[in-house]
């Protein structure tokens, strides 16, 4: 079941769901609105290697906005800090951001139980488009759970993107046993 605006506010009273900054305006019916933060970062080489470590480089959008350009994958963040202690948080883009040919996530639009941070955002456009800071890029969901929890994301001691982060945040694919 999809919480309600309604649930989601007692949730966040209860302590179970947070989100740094809070805007009652950014409450839907059954979702929170999300927005572009300060930076995005795209990788450095132009043939990405699932097996090692890819980095990055980090720039902030200035007050005029960026333009986007297709062939190119943006990393970005939410300007929202979350915690979600108690539900599955999902991340889909607003009907807006994709009416300008904008994709927020390739793959990552589930977060886990226990998941606390800003997301890290896999931006890729269909034509040019100018983004701006601050501007409304997604909305989370959160879905209730079934059962006892044993394994919570912000206690795996494997968990890769546990650091709190205000800058996007590469693959750590490498980092995996495979």
């Amino acid at each position: 079941m999809i919480l309600t605006d309604n649930q989601i506010l007692k949730e966040i009273e209860k302590g179970t769901i947070l989100i740094e900054p809070f805007n009652r305006a950014s409450l839907g019916t059954n979702s929170y609105d999300v927005h572009l933060g300060r930076y995005l970062a795209t990788y450095r080489d132009e043939i990405l290697d699932a097996r090692k470590h890819n980095e990055i480089d980090v720039f902030e959008i200035p007050e005029e906005g960026i333009v986007l350009r297709p062939e190119t994958l943006y990393l970005g963040v939410t300007l929202e800090y979350t915690e979600t202690h108690a539900h599955v948080p999902f991340l889909e883009g607003k009907s807006s951001v994709g009416r300008l040919g904008i994709d927020i996530h390739a793959t990552a639009g589930k977060g886990d139980v226990g998941f606390c941070n800003t997301w890290t955002l896999e931006i890729s456009v269909t034509q040019p488009v100018r983004v701006y800071h601050g501007m409304p890029i997604g909305q989370l969901i959160y879905f209730e759970v079934s059962g006892g929890i044993e394994n919570y994301y912000n206690k795996k001691e494997n968990a890769k993107y546990n650091n709190r982060t205000i800058a996007p945040v590469e693959s750590m694919m490498w980092k995996n046993n495979w």
